[in-house]
């Protein structure tokens, strides 16, 4: 039961933001970036660290946390977003082993840039 529930209001946590074309005209209309590319399970598994971040489960913080991965979503690509989670998580490596995620500027821009995609969806989607 708690299994299904818990099923339910991630989906809807998923799909509450989330915004689709009503007609044609719209849809060609739409920047080519598409919003809605990242996979499924990296959307679960970014509202369920968000959601255990921010006090734990509750149909508040899942939905916020699902509008937040959307608005993110909608700033970087799902390229651009794995490779920067990649960097944040494998930059605290200790010593050289580290430096190949920590230094390069590619790195520092992609983190800059996830932390600021980040901050603005935090402000956009009321998490608390």
């Amino acid at each position: 039961m708690k299994q299904t529930l818990l099923i339910t209001a991630l989906f809807l946590a998923l799909t509450g933001c989330a915004t689709t074309p009503e007609t044609a005209a719209e849809a060609a209309a739409e920047p080519a970036i598409l919003t809605n590319d990242y996979p499924t399970r990296d959307r679960v598994d970014y509202v369920l660290e968000c959601v255990a971040k921010h006090g734990g489960l509750s149909y508040i913080n899942q939905y916020a946390c699902g509008c937040k991965i959307d608005k993110i979503a909608e700033q970087l690509s799902f390229a651009e977003y794995e490779a920067a989670r990649t960097f944040v998580q494998m930059q605290k490596t200790p010593g050289e082993a580290g430096s190949a995620f920590r230094d390069p500027k590619h790195s520092k821009d992609l983190r800059g840039k996830l932390k600021e995609a980040d901050a603005a969806a935090e402000k956009a989607c009321f998490v608390k």
